[in-house]
């Protein structure tokens, strides 16, 4: 069993049992029955053909003995025939099982365990791995099947001469110490040279996302030479074990000859002394050639171990930590009180968010500001229950969200992110996709809503426009994000970035739209613009990962050093429409798009919906909210 962090609900270590996760042993079995099958008719053949040997030497009936012997091969040819189609079908059923389960490991884990792991990582262990990995079964029931060979042929030649068993008997730990090796010395090579592949998938995923800085830049050279880098590494590992593939082969290619000949020797003296008949001397060295052909399995040895490896990676994906949901409900009469009590988040033994005692009344928008790296989205994963803290409590409408069960938290809280995953399905397919059944009347009310509905319907089939064929920008991919959020907004609406890409004006009409709907909830806003903090109710600063003060955007702008998260220093003073000015940059200056509160200003909403006018001078601040405002 595997348990990762607190809330972490225990996952059993899958395997490739009949786990309910694939197709289980069936295919597999029939892949070991079909070649041990065959196995059967090439160790009987030897046999059957050294007696009718024998019989026509000796003008013997051998008429039942011919149809036996091509019986034999006619079945060994359809058997080998069935274990192909049935290797196929049992590597493709595995294919599909393993990667199924790791890309759902990957889609139910906590995200910010998922983040270790690249792009390009997941994609190699989801493709190159998960195939190699789903070869494995139908590899190791051939491998078992092809004993049956050896050790079948051993046993028959023992009934045919024991003294010609005897001398084959004694080259075959030889041949065993050759098989050991080669899968040792596989194991370290397959796992380095899988990694290697993982590090070059990654490293050109990044170069594609970022094709326009590169071209821009010039660095394409650079770029090649960093995505290749590990090529060189690649190259020495995939030659290592093609080395050790051939070594093995060349080994066992030097001692099955030596020992077939010596077989042949031996049988030999036996057939001068009168002991073994001509067609027992055919039999003996077919027999000693299936014997020492146990060298032949490097090849099935080598899948195997390729295989495990690669199984091991893919596990890495299907055993991530995912959370453990409860059974309770919010109360029906709630309308989204947030509370974080003695919140503590850890990683990497830093601590990355201190929150205690923060509040945010229901039905209120709460802005969550704070410079790079203080913690904000972090804050945002744990109001949501994307992440569960490694201390401390998360409340909605007094319920603990770890005691929800799943369908009330993803019914009660949803997301809007900077990137949404849309999907390849049509525009109104995406929006509606959710944990709630959504009409197309309220699709278009939530596109609307989120300022998407215009260019929507200038697509070449309005919401009927597949996603692939839709030509949109990074501000419209947002938009429909938004959509989809508002579409399926609960009591806890949280927006990471959700409206970066969007210009004020447009930012500015969406949180109108917000402050409209009919559905009342708490609105948790990560906010880099002060005009976005101006129009919230109140405002989280987080300050080096901690909660500096739970205040209104008006009272916190009297301190310079939140002025300073915004990029404005100076002395600048709240004027009584809500604009900002001093003498640093203002919002208004950075983007014409926004209000113009006093000539200059408009950070914080100014003519295009600005904010309360100020407290008096001398207004205290307060570091936690006392009541809801209105």
């Amino acid at each position: 069993m595997v348990t990762t962090g607190p809330g972490a609900r225990q996952v059993p270590a899958a395997d490739d049992g009949a786990d309910g996760g694939g197709p289980g042993r069936v295919p597999e079995l029939l892949v070991l029955l079909s070649s041990a099958g065959a196995a059967v008719a090439a160790v009987a053949q030897p046999f059957v053909l050294g007696r009718t040997l024998d019989l026509l030497l000796r003008d013997g009936d051998a008429g039942q003995w011919l149809t036996l012997s091509a019986a034999l091969l006619v079945g060994e040819m359809l058997l080998d025939s069935l274990t192909s189609l049935f290797t196929v079908r049992c590597n493709a059923g595995w294919t599909a099982a393993i990667r199924s389960r790791a890309f759902a490991g990957l889609l139910g884990a906590v995200p910010d365990r998922a983040r270790s792991h690249t792009p390009g990582d997941v994609g190699t262990r989801l493709t190159l791995n998960a195939t190699d990995a789903g070869g494995a079964p139908a590899a190791r029931a051939a491998l078992a099947a092809s004993l049956v060979t050896p050790v079948g042929a051993l046993a028959a030649l023992a009934v045919v001469d024991v003294w010609v068993a005897a001398c084959v008997l004694a080259g075959l730990p030889a041949l065993a110490l050759v098989l050991r090796a080669f899968a040792r010395d596989t194991g370290a090579s397959v796992a380095a040279y899988q990694h290697a592949q993982s590090q070059i998938a990654s490293r050109l995923l990044e170069a594609l996302e970022g094709t326009a800085t590169i071209a821009a830049a010039g660095t394409g050279a650079r770029e090649r030479e960093r995505v290749l880098a590990p090529l060189g590494e690649l190259a020495a590992l995939g030659r290592r074990m093609w080395a050790l593939h051939g070594r093995a082969l060349g080994r066992s290619g030097v001692l099955v000859p030596l020992l077939v000949l010596a077989a042949t020797a031996v049988g030999g003296l036996r057939l001068a002394s009168g002991a073994l008949s001509v067609g027992g001397l055919l039999a003996a060295c077919r027999y000693a050639q299936l014997t020492a052909g146990v060298g032949g399995a490097a090849s099935l040895l080598g899948a195997v171990v390729r295989g495990r490896r690669a199984r091991d990676r893919t596990l890495e994906l299907e055993r991530l930590p995912a959370l453990s949901y409860g059974t309770r409900a919010v109360p029906p009469e709630g309308r989204g009180a947030l509370e974080l009590r003695g919140v503590r988040v850890v990683r990497d033994g830093r601590q990355v968010l201190r929150a205690d005692g923060v509040r945010i009344p229901g039905g209120t928008t709460a802005a969550v500001v704070g410079r790079g790296g203080a913690g904000k989205s972090v804050l945002a994963a744990v109001a949501g229950r994307l992440i569960d803290p490694d201390e401390g409590q998360v409340l909605l409408d007094g319920v603990r969200l770890d005691r929800l069960s799943r369908e009330a938290l993803r019914t009660e809280v949803s997301y809007a992110f900077e990137r949404p995953a849309l999907g390849e399905g049509t525009v109104a397919e995406a929006v509606a996709a959710g944990p709630r059944a959504v009409s197309r009347e309220q699709v278009w009310q939530a596109a609307r809503a989120a300022g998407a509905d215009g260019f929507v319907r200038r697509l070449p089939h309005g919401y009927d426009t597949p996603l692939p064929a839709a030509p949109l920008s990074g501000g419209e991919h947002q938009r429909l994000g938004l959509a989809r959020a508002f579409a399926h907004a609960g009591r806890l609406l949280i927006m990471d970035d959700a409206t970066s890409s969007l210009d004020i004006a447009t930012e500015h009409e969406v949180d109108r739209a917000l402050r409209r709907s009919p559905r009342p909830g708490t609105r948790l806003v990560v906010a880099h613009r002060p005009s976005v903090a101006g129009r919230a109710d109140l405002v989280i600063w987080l300050e080096d990962g901690r909660v500096r003060a739970v205040a209104p955007h008006r009272d916190l702008w009297h301190e310079a050093d939140y002025r300073a998260v915004f990029g404005l220093g100076g002395t600048g003073r709240v004027d009584g429409t809500g604009g900002t000015e001093g003498n640093g940059a203002t919002e208004g200056n950075r983007d014409s798009s926004g209000g113009n509160g006093s000539g200059t200003g408009g950070g914080t909403g100014g003519g295009t919906g600005g904010e309360a006018p100020a407290p008096a001078a001398g207004a205290s601040r307060r570091t936690e909210p006392e009541e809801a405002r209105p």
